[in-house]
């Protein structure tokens, strides 16, 4: 009786690292090559979306990276079309899955430039200069001033809302991907994933892996009083890092209320 006891937890113990190595997934290789040229491809970014992992291929075009059955893995290389793969079984079984990146197609059209044309007289070309719609205001004994858009009678409403009670604002658009934005710390400690966020400036990674749209990242964003030029201008990094530090700081006033 004993070795049956014995041995059915044997069993279930087994069946248990099982279970935890299928959730934890297995080292997926594969190669990437042009679609067009059907050559390797070097320095394609690989991110596993499901486990926020990533990596690059070889000179040979050929990756590893822990993925289980049913992951998403997202490839990124500049010039070609972005793709995502969900992984089979049957990329596990055949150890010459290949990838295809398509290739971007830039047509140039003709750009007629509309310049502010400068004469050289002071009092003449700043007349010609844009106005700047975006209203700053601000309120004694605070250090800051924020932005509130066009100028009407909404805007000063926002941003006494803003200041007085910040996390109102922002409960709804953080509580629509609550488990996204937990995300936030594993994408910050992968250098892989860091090192392509920075050279990307288009928010299509960023959004692939935090399941936002980019009208909510610029929401969050704007929320959290950060400038119009800033959203616009920064690469993706610089904005994983402002919706990290914003997602902190809404934790800790949400905590507070």
């Amino acid at each position: 009786m004993r070795k049956v006891a014995v041995l059915s937890m044997l069993v279930l113990l087994c069946f248990w690292q099982g279970n935890a190595q299928d959730s934890s997934g297995e080292v997926f290789s594969a190669v990437v090559v042009n679609a067009q040229t059907q050559r390797p491809m070097e320095s394609v970014h690989v991110i596993n979306l499901n486990q926020v992992v990533g990596t690059i291929t070889n000179p040979e075009g050929q990756f590893s990276i822990r993925a289980a059955v049913n992951d998403t893995l997202y490839f990124s290389y500049l010039g070609f079309k972005s793709q995502k793969i969900r992984v089979t079984n049957d990329m596990f079984r055949f150890s010459d899955t290949k990838i295809a990146l398509t290739e971007l197609a830039y047509a140039l059209e003709e750009v007629i430039v509309r310049p502010y044309q400068l004469t050289g007289y002071l009092e003449i070309d700043v007349r010609n200069l844009p106005i700047n719609t975006a209203y700053q205001y601000s309120i004694s004994g605070l250090p800051v001033s924020y932005e509130a858009g066009s100028k009407n009678p909404g805007a000063v409403t926002k941003v006494l809302g803003a200041i007085l009670n910040p996390a109102d604002l922002l409960r709804n658009l953080f509580g629509k991907q609550p488990n996204q934005m937990r995300k936030l710390r594993q994408i910050k400690e992968d250098d892989r994933i860091r090192d392509l966020l920075a050279s990307k400036f288009d928010r299509e990674t960023l959004t692939e892996l935090l399941q936002l749209e980019k009208v909510d990242i610029e929401d969050i964003l704007t929320n959290c009083n950060y400038s119009r030029s800033f959203i616009q201008t920064a690469n993706d990094l610089q904005i994983l890092d402002a919706l990290s530090s914003c997602y902190e700081e809404f934790k800790v006033l949400n905590r507070q209320n």
